[in-house]
């Protein structure tokens, strides 16, 4: 990727991260890559990780967390 851009904003009881970038895609967290342990992280304080990321890109990786 060449560029990215982060975001990252509160609801009422959750964070959200939003992470975008003009990369290849092609990301996948069931390949036992960094995203599978950041997945199994955020799932176990209650988050979620959605991973969007089709061939030819981009890529967005969105996390949500709760606010404690």
């Amino acid at each position: 990727a060449r560029t990215a851009e982060v975001d990252v904003w509160r609801t009422e009881d959750r964070v959200m991260l939003q992470i975008t970038d003009d990369g290849r895609g092609g990301a996948d967290t069931s390949a036992g890559s960094g995203l599978a342990g950041l997945s199994e992280r955020i799932d176990a304080v209650d988050g979620i990780l959605v991973v969007n990321s089709p061939a030819g890109g981009p890529t967005t990786v969105t996390a949500e967390l709760p606010w404690r």
